[in-house]
């Protein structure tokens, strides 16, 4: 008996999201078409010319536009960043450091301290428990 593996295929928007690039700017193709598995290795391998250009001057989508800015997507929103932003645009927001930006950035960091706390208290508590089990 042989086996028939039928080829995995995405939507445009989930290579998009998957390549970290803003759908609407991707070339025509790209966006009309499917996208296989190998396909998207393809393009994460050796991505062509329009992906790194994409990647490097954007527009980049939201997550990207967060990661970059070092704030969360609900902090973009609440400064009032809802739309892709390029790289200049970020180097920009970068540069003059808006309030919110300052504030976003300050949170962010507040979170990760919290979350750093909390896994240390939880490393503590199964070293304890693992300790206790041994006596």
């Amino acid at each position: 008996m042989t086996s028939h593996q039928t080829t995995q295929t995405m939507k445009p928007a989930t290579a998009a999201k998957k390549l970290g690039v803003y759908l609407e700017a991707t070339p025509a193709e790209f966006q009309e078409g499917v996208v296989s598995r190998s396909e998207l290795n393809a393009l994460q391998a050796d991505p062509p010319e329009w992906l790194q250009e994409l990647r490097r001057t954007g527009p980049h989508p939201r997550p990207v536009v967060a990661a970059k800015l070092g704030v969360s997507i609900a902090g973009l929103a609440r400064g009032g960043v809802t739309d892709a932003l390029t790289t200049e645009q970020i180097d920009a927001l970068k540069r003059d450091q808006p309030e919110w930006l300052q504030k976003e950035r300050a949170t962010q960091a507040e979170v990760r301290k919290e979350s750093a706390r909390i896994k240390e208290k939880q490393e503590q508590k199964a070293k304890d428990a693992a300790q206790g089990d041994r006596r």
